[in-house]
């Protein structure tokens, strides 16, 4: 994406998902960077998933599994929606 095709001024849910230090980083990434980024980042979020896991035992594991179920309903009516 080019300097000319970004808008003036993101809408405020975009500012304050990018202002978050390491997901808006990636974030950022993945709206205007190059197609291969999604691939980096989607290794950085299941590297960080084991970190997790590794520092905090098995809490570190299921923990964000169970914090994406409710993600996961809400693709899934996105997606059933059309």
């Amino acid at each position: 994406m080019t300097a000319t095709m970004m808008p003036q001024r993101l809408p405020i849910w975009q500012r304050l998902l990018f202002a978050i230090p390491l997901f808006g980083w990636m974030a950022r990434d993945v709206a205007d960077g190059r197609p291969e980024d999604l691939g980096y980042t989607a290794v950085a979020i299941v590297s960080m998933w084991g970190c997790s896991a590794l520092l905090f035992g098995l809490p570190g594991l299921y923990i964000p599994a169970l914090m994406m179920v409710p993600v996961m309903f809400l693709v899934l009516i996105l997606i059933s929606r059309g």
